[in-house]
């Protein structure tokens, strides 16, 4: 039987506020535990609580940003349950009237070796707080409650059931975790918490409406263990079916160490958690005027810059999307052309596509922290165009300029001075070596008279080789054709 998958995310992404959504409190990452714990968060008696109004704009930027709608009153709920790190018994939450409303989210997946275009449509994204934390370790047999954490604003983002692949969910997480860094909503720091992921997978026989039986895999905090547990529990459910069992509906965990989910709780339904309004917090009203103020805020976003990528510089649609994943990836590329010029564009773009982005991935690094600047690449670039190196010399040049850590703006011209990889475009010095490498070799010369295009290509190769890769590979290919007649 052939199956269908059927993926559906919420993410939890952690404000960028310098308070609690409810209380004063901070929210500095790393500090002692119950450090950063008030009264509010405790839940002591006679408290009440105080919505953060940064925390509603940061939903509303998001939900401009996706092209929701911002509902105009909204209201929070207490989901009730009870837990060690939950001090009040229940959560403050919104469920029937959150705050952003729909949406989408575009994206590109790479299908069959080539990117295609996939358009995510999201259910909701509301406000609640988070909850503490239990720690299990080192406390002699004992649980440590550090409530930190309790109070800490989210914006839990909800899709539907849209996707059909680990790739495809892998994908949107990145897309989403690109766009609310972008609007510096949430830091992104998926290592501390700030960003983190649950997917609900089922699977169903391919052609059948209805949906399987999904279960919730939890707290996935990296994109790889995103797409490990989806695979794995796809593979999971499709093998139970298979052997004639039921698939149930709970919660899972992923172990990374064991590459596995494995069964933490049965899923709770809305019904169980007992939602009513809280009775402490008045509904929250957004009138149209601050929905105008946050949006003349807004930053350029990904889409529109994408278009005007593809109009101003002449940049496939793929080149852009990609350049336009991070602000700062994007604004990196913005300042190569402003120095460069607009004929470097393309340029630029396979550049930071290519050695650029291999050689951050490779040392784990943000282009933030690239060794070599936006300017310094641009005069690369340019030596290359005006055939001072050649694009194979240009990447020695700039493996050099990335060790050099060098903050000189003539950094590329001082390296091809110094280590002498100037470009040899004078026609008398590529004539020379070019017969000397005919006469050295005159089997191929043979060969190619006799049609055999690849010798050809053997030449060249010995002339580079001559030239210690410094000749001007246009010139030298025209001078070839010339003396072979």
């Amino acid at each position: 039987m052939q199956w269908e998958v059927v993926i559906g995310m919420e993410t939890h992404a952690q404000l960028t506020t310098q308070s609690k959504i409810f209380s004063g409190a901070p929210i500095a990452f790393g500090a002692e535990p119950n450090t950063q714990a008030c009264p509010v968060d405790l839940a002591l008696p006679g408290v009440l609580p105080v919505l953060n109004k940064g925390a509603v704009e940061r939903a509303i930027q998001l939900g401009l940003a996706i092209g929701a709608r911002i509902a105009p009153i909204s209201v929070f709920a207490r989901k009730n349950y009870f837990y060690p790190d939950l001090p009040k018994g229940y959560q403050i939450s919104q469920f029937e009237i959150p705050v952003v409303q729909g949406g989408t989210i575009s994206f590109a997946v790479e299908k069959d070796g080539k990117a295609e275009m996939k358009t995510v449509h999201l259910t909701r994204a509301h406000l609640e707080e988070d909850a503490g934390k239990s720690l299990h370790e080192d406390y002699h047999g004992m649980t440590g409650i550090d409530l930190n954490r309790a109070g800490t604003p989210l914006l839990e983002i909800v899709t539907e059931p849209d996707m059909r692949s680990a790739a495809e969910a892998v994908a949107y997480a990145k897309a989403l975790h690109a766009l609310v860094v972008w609007l510096g909503v949430c830091d992104g720091n998926m290592q501390e918490g700030s960003f983190r992921c649950d997917a609900n997978v089922s699977v169903r026989p391919v052609g059948q409406k209805e949906f399987g039986t999904r279960c919730e895999i939890k707290n996935l905090n990296s994109f790889r263990f995103l797409e490990e547990a989806i695979n794995y529990e796809v593979r999971r459910q499709i093998e139970l079916i298979e052997d004639g069992g039921i698939v149930v509906q709970e919660t899972r965990l992923y172990d990374p160490d064991r590459k596995e989910t494995r069964s933490m709780r049965s899923k709770e339904d809305a019904m169980d958690y007992r939602y009513f309004p809280d009775p402490d917090l008045p509904p929250l009203v957004i009138a149209q005027e601050w929905i105008d103020r946050v949006k003349a805020s807004l930053p350029e976003l990904p889409g529109a810059m994408r278009e005007r990528f593809v109009k101003d510089y002449g940049l496939p649609e793929y080149d852009a999307m990609v350049l336009t994943q991070s602000k700062g990836m994007a604004a990196y590329f913005e300042a190569i052309v402003a120095a460069a010029g607009k004929a470097q564009a393309k340029p630029a773009a396979n550049w930071m596509m290519g050695d650029v982005a291999s050689t951050l991935n490779r040392e784990g690094i943000d282009i933030s922290e690239s060794p070599v600047s936006a300017g310094q690449l641009s005069l690369l670039l340019q030596r290359i165009s005006d055939g001072t190196i050649s694009n194979k010399i240009a990447k020695e040049v700039f493996a050099a300029m990335w060790e050099a850590r060098s903050l000189s703006a003539s950094l590329a011209d001082d390296l091809i001075e110094s280590k002498g990889l100037k470009q040899i475009s004078d026609t008398g010095a590529l004539e020379q070596i070019v017969n000397e490498v005919l006469a050295t070799n005159a089997k191929s010369v043979e060969e190619y008279k006799a049609g055999k295009e690849k010798a050809f290509n053997a030449l060249i190769g010995q002339a580079m080789k001559a030239s210690k890769g410094k000749a001007n590979p246009a010139q030298l290919t025209e001078l070839l054709k010339q003396k072979l007649g």
